[in-house]
């Protein structure tokens, strides 16, 4: 694989980008009445508008050759036909799979019809959530069941979470679901304190059912069941699993019925679609959680087929490369204008990220060029009285992608129409910005002095000419969000392409969750330190001393 450097195209960009340097958005919405309506894109019930860039007909056409260029058709072709993209851990790579099982029969992977066992994989989530619903599940006394913590982290805990809160309104009256990752004891404590340990079931996610997070709360879990009148036996009628390893999960004192399957060739961040996502599928019932995969097949299907000119994740990808390789921006915000998806930015956070926070291309020779950026974010308006300040007025370029519904789940007088302008202004005030002559005037409008005036015009004056996408829908539904985050997913894989690294892999995380292990031996023992650096020597003792 060669660095992205090396494509004809690439030099053609940092071309045309000292061509653009001096161009104003402004000018170019000017020039072209149809603007609005020529950068725009649809797919899935969602329309990205993507006028708001610094991006005219040569740009977009250049992007477009660039991703040609880099293979992305190819790369398209092999992840949704099994090949083994993931390089480094010789793995297909299908969470594209997860929600295909309605649509499609067969999908074969090294011999093995993948598409039969996701279908499997969901009439065993049915069955476990209609239990629960029915209230036919009940716990070691009889009593049913009102509440289900689910105990994971990374992808086993951040999709699951985002999407059940995103689908609040969808919540099912039966359960209550609740969310445990930090290996901080107050995360599980304060859970703990919610629910009833003879009405309440744990969901463990956990594929080697070894990562030490989760199972050190699962354990805590169990304890506080087993000190609060449960017994061993009673275990299996408040614990199930969502692991590959079904020994451990059985040693634990699950029933093997109630541990649901993992697969390699589906990565943490991707892994919601699968039982990983069990937890939303009991929040919001399993009608919703098939409405979710099949919003996100919805856009798998617009990736796999609509023309590179009109296909969103190809636009929102190559336009943040535009940004981060030609534009020198490190970071890169999503802000949605919807209360119940708040959190979102977290969870793409870590799927952006974890999938393109690489140093080295898919041969193993280092890269030239800045891969991802950082992604952040927040709930609009919120964020307005707070970091925007950042986005309007800083010397740090950061593109934005403003995501709404056009209707709400709670219409209360004009809470929506305020909220929606909101989010329109603040796309216009980035673009427009304000000059020095609006500044002046407006203070002369004011009554302000000339001294007045000229002290505090330049302190006003706003460069504008900042780039944002606003992406919309009619309405937050299960399969509107199953589609913005399937849009994010290969938003992510394009941009992986074009940089020529390997998405799928995590060897940073890897390397923490070793070490991390080792240094909790050594917490715990008294090991021989003097190998380490005296930095991790002194806080180890640090710990110990204050343990005693």
């Amino acid at each position: 694989m060669r660095s992205p450097t090396e494509l004809t195209t690439w030099q053609k960009l940092a071309d045309h980008q000292q061509e653009m340097a001096n161009i104003d958005m402004k000018s170019l919405f000017a020039a072209d009445p149809k603007r609005a309506q020529n950068y725009q894109a649809n797919a899935a019930g969602w329309t990205l508008d993507y006028a708001k860039n610094r991006a005219n007909e040569t740009t977009m056409s250049l992007l477009t050759e660039l991703v040609k260029e880099a293979g992305m058709e190819e790369a398209i072709k092999g992840m949704f036909s099994g090949a083994h993209i993931n390089n480094t851990e010789d793995r297909s790579v299908l969470h594209i799979a997860l929600r295909a099982s309605q649509a499609q029969e067969s999908l074969m992977v090294d011999g093995v019809n993948v598409l039969a066992e996701v279908r499997d994989t969901l009439k065993q989530m049915e069955a476990f959530v209609q239990q629960l619903h029915s209230g036919e599940w009940r716990g070691h006394t009889g009593k049913t069941i009102t509440d289900v913590v689910s105990i994971g982290i990374g992808g086993s805990y951040l999709g699951p979470k985002v999407v059940a809160e995103a689908l609040t309104p969808y919540a099912q009256e039966q359960i209550k679901v609740h969310f445990v990752a930090n290996i901080d004891g107050s995360d599980i404590t304060g859970k703990l304190k919610q629910v009833d340990p003879e009405t309440t079931v744990f969901v463990i996610s956990s594929k080697t059912f070894g990562t030490l997070e989760t199972l050190s709360n699962a354990n805590a879990a169990r304890d506080w069941f087993l000190s609060n009148g449960g017994t061993q036996e009673g275990i299996s009628k408040h614990f199930a699993a969502v692991s590959s390893n079904v020994a451990k999960a059985v040693d634990f004192g699950m029933a093997e019925e109630n541990i649901f399957p993992m697969w390699d060739w589906v990565g943490g961040r991707y892994s919601l679609w699968s039982a990983i996502g069990l937890p939303v599928a009991i929040a919001v019932g399993m009608d919703n959680f098939y409405a979710l995969l099949d919003g996100a097949h919805q856009m798998d299907e617009h990736f796999r087929s609509a023309p590179l000119e009109e296909n969103l994740p190809v636009i929102m990808g190559a336009l943040g490369v535009w940004y981060i390789n030609f534009h020198n921006a490190q970071t890169h915000a999503l802000i949605p204008y919807d209360h119940y998806l708040r959190a979102m930015p977290a969870h793409i956070q870590q799927l952006d990220m974890e999938s393109n926070g690489k140093a080295n291309l898919l041969n193993g020779d280092g890269v030239e060029t800045d891969t991802g950026p950082i992604i952040w974010g927040g709930a609009g308006t919120n964020g307005q009285h707070a970091y925007h300040q950042l986005l309007h007025q800083g010397t740090r370029l950061v593109p934005v992608d403003f995501i709404a519904p056009l209707t709400s789940h709670n219409p209360i007088g004009e809470h929506h129409t305020q909220l929606f302008a909101n989010c329109l202004s603040q796309s216009q005030a980035l673009m427009v910005g304000k000059t020095l002559a609006q500044a002046e005037q407006e203070l002369k409008d004011a009554g302000a002095t000339p001294e007045q005036v000229a002290a505090i015009a330049p302190h006003k004056v706003i460069k504008g000419n900042r780039p944002s996408n606003t992406l919309l829908t009619d309405k937050m539904t299960p399969a509107t969000v199953g589609a913005l985050i399937a849009l994010y997913e290969h938003r992510t894989f394009v941009q992986g392409t074009i940089w020529g690294i390997n998405s799928f892999d995590q060897w940073g995380v890897e390397l923490g969750k070793v070490l991390g292990t080792d240094i909790y031996n050594r917490l715990v023992s008294d090991s021989d330190n003097s190998a380490l650096d005296a930095s991790t020597q002194a806080l180890i003792e640090a710990f110990k001393k204050a343990q005693s």
